[in-house]
């Protein structure tokens, strides 16, 4: 209903997905502004609970700002399938091109890996996990029937991710991009 809707629908599509993954995997969206979401707090106490998960930050001069603005916004669950985080891809050239929440009281990235809780009866079927670089890879995996990927939340996979991952299958591919953080 955002203005920008229709804005974020075309990119979704160009980059191949579907009305129903992009449902499926609740993706949305975060506007341009400065405010949007923090205008809608009301109170301080409000005000810092959205600091305290990581969705709004403090400016040094005072006040508050959103975190996620212009960006498709990908919900990150733990294993028990809450959310406890989001990750933004912006839709426009610029830096940094995708963005996390930052670590809370309940996301600690090197412990989680996005898409587990929807991708754990494929990987025990299949026997095997697919992890990927990015949340974009994932959904588009799975636009193509692949339901088994996960990926990990942050520039390197931890040791404790790889528990995780082997919690779950003793078979893993790593499938990341050809560049030198994927290398």
């Amino acid at each position: 209903s955002h203005s920008d809707a229709s804005t974020t629908i075309a990119y979704l599509k160009q980059r191949g997905l579907t009305g129903e993954i992009a449902a499926r995997f609740d993706l949305g969206y975060a506007p341009t502004g400065w405010d949007n979401l923090s205008s809608t707090a009301g109170n301080e106490e409000k005000l810092d609970l959205m600091v305290k998960a990581g969705l709004i930050s403090k400016r040094e001069s005072g006040g508050h700002y959103d975190r996620f603005r212009a960006r498709v916004i990908f919900p990150i669950h733990d294993s028990k399938g809450r959310v406890i985080a989001f990750g933004g891809r912006l839709l426009d050239e610029g830096e940094p091109k995708y963005l996390n929440s930052p670590e809370t009281p309940v996301f600690h990235k090197g412990s989680e890996l996005y898409n587990l809780h929807r991708a754990r009866s494929a990987i025990a079927q299949q026997q095997v996990s697919i992890v990927v670089e990015g949340y974009m890879d994932v959904v588009a995996l799975a636009q193509h029937g692949v339901s088994w990927s996960i990926a990990s939340l942050g520039t390197s996979t931890t040791s404790e991710q790889i528990q995780l991952m082997f919690r779950n299958t003793s078979e893993i591919i790593c499938c990341y991009d050809g560049d030198r953080a994927g290398r």
